[in-house]
């Protein structure tokens, strides 16, 4: 069973709409995974500045508050992402990039110790997480939707 028919079962039969819920009503906004893109950049960012650790613990307890009010009613789609195989395999593959490009450069005597070097992998870590919640997000969407086009 998925979310969408667990949703509608549990709901009264008055208040369940004849027509088919939208996509767009469970899909996560862009803005929130960057959240997760700030946090698996965190270990680049306190590399470059080491004093910031504070301001990335009041940025996990903002991305814990808004989860837990602002995008409560897409709640069930952010569990659902992360129980999900597509999602399990992005958390890897983004630790075998963090780990494997580090050991690589290691490896090549080109170790990442400059400012500008960690930032530059914060970033890229960053865009690489947000792109793939949001690629793996979007599968998740057309699994509960399959007849509906996506734009």
């Amino acid at each position: 069973m998925n979310i969408l028919q667990k949703r509608t079962e549990d709901a009264p039969a008055e208040a369940v709409d004849s027509g088919a819920t939208a996509p767009a009503d469970h899909r996560l906004p862009l803005w929130f995974f960057g959240f997760e893109g700030v946090l698996a950049a965190a270990f680049d960012i306190l590399k470059a500045f080491p004093s910031v650790w504070p301001a990335l613990l009041v940025l996990l307890a903002v991305n814990i508050v808004v989860s837990l009010t602002v995008m409560r009613g897409r709640l069930r789609l952010a569990k659902a992402l992360w129980r999900g195989k597509e999602t399990r395999k992005v958390a890897l593959a983004l630790v075998a990039l963090r780990v494997g490009s580090h050991f690589a450069l290691n490896a090549l005597g080109l170790a990442v110790t400059s400012t500008p070097g960690h930032l530059l992998f914060a970033l890229v870590m960053s865009a690489t997480t947000v792109g793939l919640l949001a690629y793996s997000q979007e599968t998740a969407v057309r699994a509960l939707h399959p007849s509906t086009e996506t734009p």
